[in-house]
C-alpha cells in the first residue's frame, strides 16, 4: 500500500471517529494514557479514543536514533525493582538483563583550576550528605518539628553542612563545601526543581523509594513503549490532536432509565441544568449548579433510576475540542495532561472551570525543568577506566547574568559510551540553555571540560543534542516535586475525579499522571499506576450486582427468632 493510500485511509478513519459518541476519551498518550487504555481493554471496554497532541506516543518517554546510536531524551531509569509495575512489564517482555553486570563506576572530581580531589575526601563528604538527606526525610515519617525558621530541604541541609564543616581547617573546609554544592545541584535534577530551597522539608519523605536501585534497560527506556502499545488498535490513537477545550457538562443522558453514571429522573433538563456550564458553544459560563462531589456517590439517590435498564437515547456529556478544529464526544474523560500543562492552560481549558481547590493545588506544586545535554565525539578522549567527570563549582551567585553562569549548574558529565557523554542541567539555567543554539552549548561545554580536566586539546564534539522540556508545549517541564507550602493533599486534590452529580456512580472526568500519585510522583511507575486507577473507576458495573443470601434452613424468618421472648 502506497503512503498516499495509507494517508487517505487514516484520514477516513479520523473523519469517521469524529462526532461519534465514545464511552471514554483519554487525553494524552504518555504512560498514564497508555496504561488507562490497556486497563480498559483488559476489562472488555473497547469503546474509547486516545487523543495525543504530538505526532508520537510516549509523552516524556522518547529516544532518537542518529547513526545507529540511540539517545534517550526523556525517562532514563526504572526506579526500583520490588513492587514496580514497569520493571515487571519490562521483565515479562525480555527487556531486562537477567544478570545485572555491576560495572565499576570510577569518578574524578576536579576543581576549576583542574586540581583533582582525593577520592577519600569525596567519599567521606558523600556519606555525610547521605545522612543529612535521610534526616530531612525523617520529618515526614516521624512528624517531629525542624528547627525554627527552617522550612526547606535546602535550608536544613545547609544548616547540617555548616555544623559539619566546623571541624575542618579553612582549606579543607572549602573543598568539602564545593562537594556539598555539587551534591545539592545534583539533587535538583533528582527532585525536579530550581534549587533545594524550594522543596518542602516536611514533605520530602512522602516520596517512596522502591528497593532495587535504578535499572537501565539495554534497549533504552523507550523500549518499554512497545509492550504498552502492542494491544491498542492503531485506530484508537489519534496523533496530532492537541486538545484546546474540555466541556464536561455539554449534555446529558436524558432518560429515566439506568445510565452509566447513575443519571436519570434525578437529573432532569429543567432549571437550566444543561445550559449551565457552557453547553455546546462553551460561552464562558460560570458553571452554576455544577456539583463537584468530594464524597462517594449516594446510593440512596439511585433509587429512582433503577426502574428500567434500557435507554431511549444517548447524548454526550463531554465535548472535547482540538486545536485542529475537530470535536469528539464522550461519556467520560481521563485527563493525563502533565502538571506543567495544567499550570499553563488548565484554568482556561475546562468549561466549566476546574474547582478552585483543584487549581490552587495545581499551582502550589512544583513542576521542575530538568534537561539533558549529549556530546558525541569522533573518537574517545577520556581514560577508558573513567565513568564520570564531576565539576566542583563555587556556589552560584544569582546576581551574575544568566549567560555567564548557566553552565555552572551542570554538575558532571557521565560516559554513556566511549564517544558519548551526558550532562544534566536544571531549573532556570535549564530554561536559559533551551534558548541557545546547539553549537553555543557545545562550545561552552567544551570550555568547561578543558578547564576542569586541565587539557586545552580536548576536541569539540561532532554533535550536541539538548532536550527542551520547558519549551515543549505538551510538557512545559519535566516532573513534579512538592514545593514549600504544598503537600500530598495537593496531589490528592488534583487526582480527585469530577462528578456531574453527587449521585453518579462514575466520574465524568478522571485525572492521571505522575503528578497524581502521592508517593510515586515524578516517576513513570507513578504515571502507570494512576492511569490504571483512573480507568478502573470507569470499569465498575453501572449498577451493583444483586446479592442473594441463601442460607440453608433459614427460609422461614421465624427460625431466626425462635426461642426469643418478644415481651
Amino acid at each position: 500500500m502506497s503512503k498516499e493510500v495509507q494517508m487517505e485511509a487514516l484520514q477516513t478513519i479520523e473523519e469517521n471517529e469524529e462526532n461519534r459518541l465514545y464511552k471514554v476519551a483519554i487525553i494524552g498518550a504518555g504512560m498514564a494514557g497508555l496504561s488507562a487504555a490497556n486497563h480498559l481493554l483488559r476489562n472488555n471496554i473497547t469503546d474509547f479514543i486516545l487523543l495525543e497532541g504530538r505526532n508520537r506516543v510516549g509523552g516524556r518517554i522518547i529516544a532518537i536514533t542518529i547513526d545507529n546510536r540511540k539517545m534517550e531524551l526523556g525517562a532514563n531509569w526504572i526506579h526500583g525493582v520490588l513492587g514496580n509495575p514497569i520493571y515487571e512489564l519490562a521483565s515479562t517482555h525480555g527487556l531486562v538483563d537477567i544478570i545485572q553486570e555491576n560495572k565499576p563506576h570510577n569518578v574524578v572530581a576536579t576543581l576549576p583550576n583542574g586540581k583533582r580531589v582525593p577520592f577519600q575526601i569525596l567519599q567521606e563528604t558523600y556519606d555525610a550528605y547521605f545522612w543529612f538527606f535521610k534526616k530531612c526525610e525523617e520529618y515526614f515519617l516521624c512528624k517531629y518539628l525542624p528547627p525554627d525558621g527552617v522550612e526547606s530541604v535546602g535550608e536544613h541541609i545547609k544548616l547540617e553542612i555548616s555544623i559539619y564543616l566546623e571541624q575542618f581547617q579553612e582549606k579543607e573546609r572549602h573543598v568539602r563545601k564545593l562537594i556539598f554544592n555539587n551534591l545539592l545541584n545534583r539533587e535538583t535534577c533528582i527532585s525536579g526543581c530550581n534549587n533545594m530551597d524550594e522543596i518542602d522539608l516536611m514533605e520530602i519523605g512522602s516520596y517512596t523509594e522502591l528497593p532495587g536501585g535504578n535499572i537501565i534497560l539495554p534497549g533504552g527506556y523507550s523500549s518499554i513503549l512497545a509492550p504498552m502499545t502492542k494491544d491498542i488498535p492503531k485506530e484508537k490513537i489519534l496523533k496530532g490532536h492537541a486538545v484546546s477545550c474540555i466541556r464536561w457538562r455539554t449534555g446529558l443522558l436524558e432518560t429515566a432509565g439506568t445510565t452509566d453514571s447513575g443519571l436519570g429522573a434525578d437529573f432532569g433538563l429543567s432549571g437550566g441544568a444543561e445550559g449551565d456550564g457552557g453547553g455546546g458553544g462553551g460561552g464562558g459560563n460560570s458553571g452554576d449548579g455544577v456539583v463537584n462531589s468530594l464524597s462517594p456517590p449516594n446510593s440512596a439517590g439511585l433509587k429512582s433510576t433503577a426502574s428500567s435498564p434500557s435507554r431511549r437515547s444517548r447524548k454526550p456529556k463531554v465535548e472535547i475540542e482540538c486545536e485542529n478544529g475537530k470535536k469528539f464526544f464522550a461519556e467520560h474523560v481521563i485527563c493525563t495532561l502533565p502538571l506543567g500543562v495544567l499550570q499553563d492552560r488548565g484554568r482556561n481549558m475546562f468549561d466549566p472551570p476546574l474547582p478552585d481547590y483543584k487549581m490552587d493545588s495545581i499551582n502550589r506544586l512544583c513542576f521542575g525543568v530538568v534537561d539533558k545535554i549529549y556530546l558525541e565525539y569522533e573518537r574517545p578522549f577520556l581514560n577508558p577506566e573513567l565513568s564520570e567527570v564531576i565539576f566542583l563549582w563555587d556556589e552560584i551567585d544569582p546576581k551574575v547574568p544568566m549567560s555567564e553562569r548557566w553552565f555552572k549548574k551542570i554538575y558532571s558529565f557521565t560516559k554513556i559510551t566511549e564517544t558519548l557523554l551526558l550532562g544534566w542541567v536544571s531549573g532556570e539555567e535549564a530554561k536559559y540553555m533551551e534558548t541557545l543554539p546547539f553549537d553555543v552549548v557545545s562550545e561552552r561545554c567544551t570550555e568547561v571540560l578543558r578547564q576542569f580536566l586541565g587539557d586545552p586539546y580536548i576536541p569539540q564534539p561532532k554533535r550536541c543534542i539538548c532536550t527542551s522540556w520547558w519549551s515543549q508545549p505538551f510538557s512545559r517541564g519535566s516532573y513534579t516535586a512538592i514545593g514549600i507550602g504544598s503537600s500530598q493533599v495537593d496531589i490528592t486534590n488534583i487526582s480527585h475525579p469530577l462528578y456531574a452529580e453527587p449521585t453518579n456512580s462514575k466520574p465524568v472526568v478522571a485525572f492521571a499522571g505522575e503528578h497524581c500519585h502521592p508517593s510515586f510522583y515524578s516517576t513513570v511507575h507513578g504515571a502507570y499506576l494512576t492511569g490504571r486507577e483512573a480507568a478502573q473507576l470507569l470499569c465498575v458495573p453501572d449498577t451493583p450486582p444483586e446479592v442473594v443470601l441463601d442460607v440453608e434452613g433459614t427460609a422461614d424468618l421465624s427460625s431466626w427468632v425462635q426461642g426469643i421472648s418478644l415481651n
